[in-house]
């Protein structure tokens, strides 16, 4: 190991909870994610960073690092939500010195990308919860990157701007971040995964709430007279494209993706993600959902199944093409680190797409996390060494 600091930072982060909610109305969604913004506010002012604006209402934290003031300014901005999708509550890192493939959790029969990381040392849970190296494997990468130019005053760098952001997994991650105090025209989000991924084409992203009402009766007394929400709400699934779903999908593929269902005979409620990297296609993915519910009603009576779909980000690869010379820095460096670049689209979305929109691009890096939003996340101790490695080289002059 050979950055130890980076890596008891990462466990450090990963042990508080900073778990999202869909289901809130306040922003941030969970008041347990100022938890970690307060701790890195805390560290950053003890490494001695003059430059802490905490933004107590939002949860935002954002910091700077004076460079050469001739050069612009360069951002870099992770998020400290971890996914609803599985607790974070509770979260127990374990190391898996030179891993052998023989572990309880993590298996290559089960995973073929852990063949890749046999030899190397691992991070992962104790199989209870999540792990949280999304993001907080990028959160631990731009802290050891301050640490680095407080303790190297001298080197000739940019001016640094830090950004760690709430809400991100539920796509809320920039609703309130404010750009002018941020103070970089341009970034990078350091949320992705895979050592040398380098990501500037994300997916156009919608949700889809689908309420079916039903009619509940004695089933003693139920012909001609129930309507089954639940099995309604199957009826309507079955409507879509049964290869279009995340598990039959990859590269620009997009999907339907249905993430949640309960109900009963009386009402169900569905929720599903869009997604799609073409816009046209996305725009005709949402007809489809639509043009499902309107087949319920027509069959069930009007009013059975109703449809809120609502826009959540979009592709940012068309604004991105004026500001290609961040990937071809990004690329130089990774090759002069001995990292292969590989230039990817993003099967999800960042901060960096919506902040894009905004007028600050934002591409995306990699931090060598894998498997997330699972019991099975990991993290490779080496890849994340690289990981901010390549950091420190973009910040330099």
């Amino acid at each position: 190991m050979k950055n130890k600091e980076l890596i008891e930072r990462f466990i450090r982060y990963a042990e508080v909870d900073t778990q999202s909610s869909e289901e809130s109305a306040t922003s941030p969604s969970t008041m347990k994610q100022h938890d970690l913004a307060k701790m890195l506010a805390s560290e950053l002012t003890e490494m001695g960073v003059k430059d802490v604006d905490y933004d107590e209402e939002y949860c935002y934290l954002y910091a700077g690092i004076p460079g050469d003031p001739e050069l612009p300014a360069l951002g870099f901005i992770s998020h400290m939500d971890t996914s609803p999708a599985v607790s974070g509550a509770g979260v127990k890192p374990r190391i898996l010195e030179n891993y052998d493939g023989k572990d309880f959790l993590l298996k290559p029969e089960e995973f073929p990308e852990l063949a890749h990381h046999i030899g190397e040392d691992l991070i992962a849970t104790d199989g209870t919860t999540l792990l949280g190296a999304d993001d907080k494997a990028g959160v631990a990468e731009i802290m050891n990157l301050a640490q680095h130019c407080m303790k190297n005053p001298d080197e000739h760098r940019r001016t640094i701007r830090i950004a760690f952001t709430p809400d991100e997994e539920i796509g809320c991650g920039t609703d309130h971040f404010d750009i002018e105090r941020f103070a970089a025209k341009e970034g990078y989000t350091v949320d992705g995964g895979k050592l040398g991924e380098l990501e500037y084409e994300n997916f156009n992203a919608a949700s889809a709430n689908i309420r079916i009402s039903g009619r509940s009766v004695h089933p003693g007394d139920a012909k001609n007279l129930m309507v089954n929400a639940v099995l309604v709400g199957m009826e309507l699934n079955a409507l879509l494209p049964p290869a279009e779903r995340p598990e039959h999908t990859e590269k620009y593929e997009g999907f339907y993706f249905l993430e949640e269902m309960d109900g009963t005979v009386d009402g169900a409620l569905m929720k599903y993600l869009i997604r799609d990297h073409d816009r046209q296609l996305f725009e005709k993915r949402k007809e489809t959902m639509q043009k499902a519910v309107d087949f319920i009603n027509a069959r069930y009576g009007e009013g059975t199944a109703a449809a809120e779909i609502r826009d959540q980000y979009y592709n940012m690869a068309g604004l991105m093409a004026s500001h290609m010379e961040l990937i071809d820095r990004a690329v130089e460096k990774m090759k002069k680190l001995g990292i292969k670049p590989s230039v990817v689209p993003i099967r999800g979305g960042t901060d960096g797409a919506s902040l894009t929109y905004r007028g600050l691009p934002c591409p995306n890096l990699c931090t060598g996390g894998y498997n997330y939003h699972g019991r099975y996340e990991y993290a490779s101790i080496q890849e994340m060494e690289k990981a901010a490695e390549l950091l420190i080289e973009l910040a330099g002059a």
